[in-house]
């Protein structure tokens, strides 16, 4: 268990704060819950497709720049420059307000999330900027400090150092990063690049929206925070790995338009179309039982209204079935498209990196760009056997 955290209050001897690991509620002095000062939290605050659309309808396209290899068009996840035959420059920006009110788990969720875009074009990230927003007439500097510290803790996992950056005062707290990183040109993976009969590889479990929802709820059952924890503070580092595999053609990582609205991009980004077994993927303990209680984030909500008309259900799919689906992922895992002889390895590849929950969830299909989602997990998404994956020791406090 961590070490409590001492802080000093003005005028008042430093008190002491004890986290509880199982419920995620923490006390601190003159220091209101995080998530009680944001309208929103985690990649649940992005705008809706279906908004970023219409803003994005009007944008000028990034020009005719031979060594631009990804721009804005196809939405991904990072902007990638080639700079030589050998290296390509990856880079990104991320932030959200807070999931959780412990702020150096905030800091560490917050950066996680950052750093996974660039895992998810394949590349390898060599430092990063943070960018900071906080309503300081309401948050002490010892709190805002921990919510960097915890941000450069998941840097330092990642081998990386938390450069610079940039800081307003802002009404919400905001927090997040700009991340530098390379890439082989020739290992560039974007998430159009899916071919007819990829299998559909997901390398976390859903859940994390839902979770979030139920702690700010009051109503996340104990162990739940540990999971929430594991999940968002996991690294998508098998990123380079996978795109240096034969067989793998796209990746994305699946943040808060949830398994479908990323998968929707992939087959929107490769003319394609997707069957995704709803039973399929892995789902964080206690997730089933609070989605059958209906707690869902309003971005489930926002998704469904964005994107569904591209979604076809089976008509007996239960609603909370669809809402996991749709549930927005902080810091969630990557979404692969892989040939299908590759795929018993690439899941070995995953779990013997940590990812014990990866599972084929579909695969791509010729036709038009939309989803049909099955109640039943059929062949093409079955999966080998999963051994046991090892775990990862939590970063230095």
């Amino acid at each position: 268990m961590r070490e409590p955290i001492l802080y000093e209050a003005p005028g008042a001897r430093l008190k002491r704060r004890i986290p509880n690991l199982n419920t995620g509620f923490y006390e601190l002095p003159d220091s209101p819950p995080l998530t009680t000062l944001a309208h929103g939290g985690g990649c649940g605050c992005k705008l809706s497709p279906a908004v970023l659309a219409e803003i994005l309808r009007n944008t000028p396209a990034t020009g005719p720049f031979a060594d631009l290899l990804v721009g804005t068009e196809t939405g991904d996840d990072a902007a990638v420059w080639r700079l030589n035959a050998e290296q390509a420059v990856v880079a990104t920006t991320d932030f959200f307000m807070p999931i959780v009110d412990d702020p150096f788990d905030f800091g560490r969720i917050a950066a996680t999330n950052a750093l996974s875009d660039i895992y998810a074009m394949g590349g390898q990230p060599i430092f990063a900027l943070a960018i900071v927003g906080m309503p300081v007439d309401k948050l002490p500097a010892s709190t805002i400090g921990e919510i960097l510290a915890g941000g450069a803790a998941a840097c330092s996992v990642a081998g990386i150092p938390v450069a610079g950056g940039h800081s307003i005062d802002s009404l919400e707290p905001i927090y997040g990063l700009a991340v530098i990183g390379l890439v082989h040109p020739d290992h560039v993976l974007t998430n159009k690049g899916a071919e007819a009969g990829d299998v559909m590889i997901l390398t976390k479990a859903l859940g994390i929206g839902v979770l979030s929802a139920a702690f700010k709820q009051r109503r996340l059952p104990p162990g739940g925070y540990q999971g929430l924890m594991a999940a968002t503070t996991q690294l998508n580092d098998v990123g380079p790995a996978l795109a240096a595999r034969a067989g793998v053609h796209a990746m994305t990582d699946v943040t808060g338009f949830g398994l479908l609205g990323h998968a929707l991009e992939m087959c929107r980004g490769a003319g394609l179309g997707a069957e995704i077994c709803a039973d399929a993927p892995a789902l964080l303990e206690a997730a089933e039982i609070l989605a059958r209680a209906s707690v869902r984030t309003g971005a489930a909500a926002r998704n469904w209204a964005s994107y569904g008309a591209s979604v076809r259900l089976e008509a007996d799919m239960p609603e909370w079935r669809r809402d996991i689906l749709l549930d927005p992922q902080t810091s969630g895992g990557l979404l692969v498209a892989a040939a299908p002889d590759s795929a018993e390895d690439i899941l070995a590849l995953c779990r013997n990196a940590g990812f014990a929950s990866a599972r084929i969830v579909g695969r791509f299909v010729s036709g038009p760009p939309e989803i049909h989602v099955t109640r039943a997990a059929e062949r093409s998404c079955e999966n080998p056997p999963a051994g046991r994956a090892p775990g990862r020791p939590p970063p230095p406090r």
